[in-house]
């Protein structure tokens, strides 16, 4: 017969992640995190924001751009069934990201491709960098 002491010894680090999760706000929602997940990146000219959405149409994403922000709103429709484990979230989402640079409305563009949309969001012109020339006189 073998005795294993480590889920004795394991007990109070357990009860302590236990109190742990029950104190942290969210506590008992099905989302303990933000979704969907995106990066936002940038280059010299253009901000982009890229957000994980598979199995979300065209027709459940809206994307708004306001002076400030850029909103990302959508649904991820439940799968029909009886679930045994359910990761993949399901339901109506909102992500805003805040913007500190003016960008060029007219020029900005989305893209979803293989579950990925992309959001490219060039700099308006007085937000890019300005090369200055000196004079030696």
């Amino acid at each position: 017969m073998v005795l294993d002491f480590d889920t004795v010894y394991a007990f109070p680090s357990r009860m302590d992640r236990l109190f742990e999760e029950f104190i942290r706000p969210g506590f008992g929602s099905r989302k303990h995190f933000a979704y969907p997940p995106l990066n936002v990146s940038e280059d010299a000219d253009t901000i982009f924001v890229r957000a994980e959405v598979p199995g979300v149409g065209l027709d459940d994403l809206e994307i708004t751009l306001t002076d400030k922000s850029l909103v990302l709103k959508g649904e991820r429709k439940a799968e029909e069934g009886r679930y045994f484990r359910q990761e993949r979230p399901a339901g109506a989402f909102q992500r805003v990201v805040r913007l500190n640079v003016p960008v060029a409305r007219e020029k900005t563009k989305a893209s979803l491709v293989d579950g990925i949309l992309t959001i490219s969001l060039p700099r308006a012109e007085e937000a890019r960098p300005k090369k200055i020339s000196i004079d030696v006189g």
